[in-house]
């Protein structure tokens, strides 16, 4: 077996240098922890609006983390199978407390899938949330039992295949809440922060 390389026993699969893939780790994982316990914090301390900031730079930054492995060659983990991780996470507790915490707003309309057809359908934040979650934590079990191949062979596939499609459905879900809470403002209020803007050195 070449030391330098990923074991795949598909010849005509690019190999990956195992320092590619060590970078990529380096890259990769940080992000995802932080990820994770963001989202855990937010959860735990309600506060509706510093969380849709902080939730916002998480998720730019985990997705950051996907388009690395999107754009990186298929990883193929040496063997064509998942060793047991044990039992399931139980997300039920975060989705609920990110339900409360976006009471109102958490169910939001979406267009299922825009390159098929202009489907309508129904998501929500902290369902999409604990999705995310799910699927990070399950590579991350990979990752934290020394299996970092299967870690970023299952972070690639499934943010391709899932995550990486609720993070940004749920980013832009988001970014419109952030901006309705900052623009949307009665227009006297506007109107006497233009004036200040403007003028308020000469006053």
């Amino acid at each position: 077996m070449d030391k330098d390389h990923a074991v795949v026993d598909d010849t005509e699969t690019p190999l990956i240098s195992i320092e590619a893939l060590g970078e990529l780790s380096k890259l990769v994982v940080p992000r995802v922890r932080g990820f994770i316990q963001t989202v855990v914090d937010v959860a735990t301390a309600g506060d509706p609006e510093a969380s849709i900031s902080l939730l916002v730079l998480a998720l730019s930054d985990v997705l950051n983390a996907g388009a690395h492995l999107g754009a990186t060659t298929d990883i193929i983990p040496p063997k064509r199978f998942e060793p047991d991780l044990g039992d399931d996470l139980d997300l039920d507790p975060l989705r609920e407390a990110l339900s409360r915490l976006f009471e109102g707003l958490d169910t939001y309309p979406e267009v299922i899938d825009p390159v098929v057809g202009p489907e309508l359908g129904a998501a929500e934040i902290s369902s999409d949330f604990a999705s995310i979650i799910e699927s990070l934590t399950h590579g991350l079990h990979h990752y934290d039992s020394g299996h970092e191949i299967e870690a970023l062979w299952w972070w690639q596939y499934s943010y391709i295949a899932s995550w990486g499609e609720r993070a940004s459905a749920v980013l832009r879900v988001l970014q419109l809440i952030l901006m309705h809470l900052r623009l949307d403002i009665p227009d006297d209020v506007a109107q006497a922060a233009t004036f200040d803007a403007l003028f308020g050195d000469e006053n």
